[in-house]
């Protein structure tokens, strides 16, 4: 059997070539390279430095003795503070407390002659079908009363749901502003017209209040 041609070697001319140009692209790294350290600082700033430690070493020492009562005048200065925070954040629920626990007037209720006029006037409203305006007269009217009788109790942002709270204020009163301020509020926050039903309630409460207690 006779051998067969030899096989000839591959050819590495374009391999060699392709890995020459990638060697030739100096945009690719192929060794490693390390971050050329910073430069010394200028003299000056090393002036500056030493200038500024010789400066400051005193009150440094100064600090290093006073710090035993220094630390104790930090912490009552933290204390402090603290109590101030948490009084402006409780001083407001604290002075609505002290209103709601105030000297209660069990037997006060508004004039009847006013009751009856205030009542007329709701109820011509509510004659038009305008139980809304009818009930937020009613609210308003003895909002005003209250703050006439009783001035220490209202504040600019008080509201009729937490005047409905106050203890300083009858039962009777309690629950009349509780109905009154509940229609008032849905029609007002919730955007649900009154009706009837709503109206008389609201007329009820009042004039139980104002009329069947006097």
């Amino acid at each position: 059997m006779t051998a067969g041609p030899a096989l000839s070697a591959p050819r590495r001319d374009g391999f060699d070539a392709a890995f020459d140009q990638v060697r030739g692209d100096g945009d690719i790294q192929f060794s490693a390279a390390f971050a050329k350290p910073p430069d010394p600082p200028p003299e000056w700033w090393g002036d500056v430095t030493r200038w500024l430690g010789e400066a400051l070493e005193p009150l440094a020492r100064a600090l290093a003795w006073a710090w035993p009562w220094l630390s104790k005048l930090l912490l009552v200065a933290l204390a402090i503070g603290v109590v101030a925070l948490l009084w402006v954040i409780l001083a407001p629920y604290i002075a609505d407390w002290r209103e709601r626990r105030a000297a209660a007037v069990p037997d006060w209720a508004p004039d009847q002659a006013l009751a009856r006029a205030l009542l007329e006037d709701a109820d011509r409203l509510a004659a038009e079908g305008r139980f809304d305006e009818a009930a937020h007269l009613l609210l308003y009217r003895s909002i005003e009363d209250i703050a006439a009788t009783r001035p220490d109790l209202l504040r600019p942002s008080t509201t009729a749901r937490e005047i409905g709270a106050f203890e300083a204020l009858s039962q009777r009163a309690r629950q009349a502003f509780g109905v009154i301020a509940g229609h008032v509020e849905a029609s007002v926050f919730a955007r649900r017209p009154l009706d009837r039903n709503a109206w008389d309630s609201s007329r009820e409460a009042y004039r139980a209040f104002a009329l069947d207690g006097g």
